[in-house]
């Protein structure tokens, strides 16, 4: 019987190793595996490469381990928001490399990348900066330039609901990038608000098949980023580790 069960965030994060380039699911706060990043501050990993949608909020979550130190590299659509902290005076500073990448073409290159697919033409950035430096073809009078799929070495997402198989379901706009970032990731890790016995999901209703999932930690208390935010808290600073496991059961 395939068991995709294990007992803590801790233990999910701990083959991530300096280097590695990491999938992150959220659109924003919306699917933002907050605990999973937590314990990967905690495990120390360095000089890493994330992918995600923005570079976080606040001094929590994604945000916390850049300011943590251990991101080398953001390839991102939105590198700055209403309570981006810490990114930009990194960024200026040069501290931290990035990627700018459009929100379509960024989730595309993503799909392509668990495709099989090793490159795409997209009229996307055509006669833009981020065009410079990358291949252009003209189709049918209209030019195009190419962009290159994206792969992981892990990919970290929170799901609503699992079987002990790793099937997955979605919280609405929690959703987002996360099952194209399941398909594209050598391992993908995920934490889930619940895990529910083999059959009470609908085949129907599974998003992200349990081929695709490595690690499945059930946290049925999930912190709220923008909470904590508002809170002004920060990790790890504030939050113990021992906090990171709340809700957390052992199976």
């Amino acid at each position: 019987m395939i068991d995709k069960r294990i007992a803590s965030c801790a233990n999910a994060v701990a083959n991530i190793k300096d280097g590695d380039t990491l999938m992150i699911g959220g659109f924003g706060e919306a699917g933002s595996p907050i605990e999973l990043i937590h314990a990967l501050i905690d495990h120390g990993a360095k000089n890493l490469t994330v992918i995600n949608n923005n570079t976080g909020s606040g001094r929590v979550g994604l945000a916390a381990l850049i300011e943590n130190g251990q991101v080398a590299k953001m390839i991102c659509s939105y590198p700055r928001t209403a309570n981006s902290l810490v990114f930009p005076e990194l960024y200026r500073s040069g501290k931290i490399e990035l990627e700018l990448v459009p929100q379509g073409t960024l989730a595309e290159r993503i799909r392509a990348g668990g495709a099989g697919i090793p490159a795409f033409f997209t009229k996307t950035s055509v006669g833009t900066p981020l065009a410079e430096g990358k291949e252009l073809r003209n189709f049918e009078g209209e030019n195009y330039v190419m962009e290159r799929s994206l792969k992981a070495d892990f990919s970290l997402i929170k799901a609503k609901q699992a079987d002990r198989y790793g099937n997955l379901t979605f919280n609405k706009t929690a959703r987002n990038f996360a099952p194209n970032m399941a398909m594209a990731a050598k391992n993908t890790l995920v934490q889930v608000n619940e895990i529910v016995e083999l059959g009470d999901i609908d085949p129907e209703n599974v998003i992200t098949p349990g081929i695709f999932v490595n690690a499945l930690i059930e946290v049925t208390q999930p912190q709220q980023e923008s909470q904590l935010v508002q809170n002004g808290m920060s990790y790890p600073e504030i939050n113990s580790a021992k906090k990171i496991n709340q809700g957390v059961k052992e199976v």
